[in-house]
């Protein structure tokens, strides 16, 4: 279902852009997103709770060290055998945004900390800068390799980061704080999150696909049909090398260890394309094609390594 909607999104939007003069892009789009798909993830963070993250801090050391440091590594060297600059640089975003949209749904079906979990979610929101930031230094120091140029400076990198913090935690943090002294509308976003959070992405694959930058870019990108089987190949070799090196790195007979290795087999696909769009410019089109197709590979991917987890605890 959300494949299609992913699918359905991107191809009205494209055509929509085509045929007319498109969307301008606005910041808009980024608080939308905020209020719709991030805020209602932080209804079960409590203030009280950030005593875990010291009592769990080896946990937590694990995590950021895995989805900083190892997977980022794994990205570049991937990103390097692609031979492809946005292939690369997208499957890089992918690799420093760790959780997602179904994470809480598989710690909780795992018996994981839920609690741990969203601190480790809002944790790595908070970090959202410093993403922007290595996604920068990659653009810098591997154009060489990719026989291009970096377009993009440190300024422009530093605005995104601070209009991206303030549309996507510090604005869908405060309206949580309000929607949960209000019982019935929290219940309410709970009960039909899953349709608000699909509704949301068509919503926003259709406009991003809308935009006029979008099309020119498109326009002017001499785009080669097997770079889609190159980013294919890209994107399950990384969650290949993301599952092994969690497995090796988390023990899972803890919650809180099950807590964070779902926060690094998965991705946050959503806030990676949404992301994208201040960086297609300086990375090319195609850096859109390992993160359309990380959501083809991550749900039954997610769906193969829960029944792992169900056939080691029956052993």
């Amino acid at each position: 279902m959300q494949l299609l909607i992913v699918l359905l999104g991107a191809l009205l939007g494209f055509t929509y852009g085509y045929n007319t003069d498109g969307f301008i892009f606005s910041s808009n789009i980024c608080l939308f997103a905020g209020l719709t798909m991030i805020m209602p993830s932080l209804f079960k963070v409590k203030l009280m709770d950030v005593k875990l993250l010291w009592h769990h801090r080896t946990v937590v050391i694990k995590s950021l060290f895995l989805n900083f440091v190892l997977l980022p590594i794994f990205a570049v060297i991937i990103g390097l055998l692609s031979h492809d600059y946005g292939i690369a640089a997208g499957l890089f975003l992918l690799s420093v945004l760790s959780g997602g949209g179904m994470v809480m749904y598989w710690i909780k079906k795992s018996g994981g900390d839920t609690s741990l979990g969203f601190l480790i979610l809002f944790i790595n929101l908070l970090l959202i800068s410093l993403s922007f930031l290595m996604l920068h230094l990659f653009g810098v120091y591997t154009e060489r390799y990719f026989d291009t140029l970096y377009t993009d400076d440190n300024n422009n990198m530093e605005s995104y980061a601070r209009l991206v913090i303030e549309l996507l935690i510090v604005i869908p943090f405060i309206a949580s704080r309000f929607v949960v002294l209000f019982k019935p509308l929290e219940k309410f976003i709970e009960t039909y999150r899953p349709y608000i959070s699909n509704i949301s992405m068509f919503i926003i694959l259709f406009y991003l696909f809308g935009l006029q930058s979008t099309q020119n870019l498109v326009d002017l990108y001499d785009f080669e049909p097997e770079l889609i089987v190159i980013a294919l190949v890209a994107v399950i070799a990384f969650y290949v090398l993301d599952l092994t090196s969690a497995w090796f790195i988390f023990k899972m007979d803890s919650p809180q260890e099950r807590a964070a290795f779902w926060h690094s087999v998965t991705r946050y696909i959503t806030l990676a394309l949404v992301l994208s769009t201040f960086s297609m410019k300086a990375f090319g089109v195609s850096m859109l094609l390992p993160i359309m197709i990380a959501y083809m590979i991550q749900i039954p991917f997610a769906i193969l390594t829960d029944r792992k987890l169900v056939e080691k605890e029956k052993a």
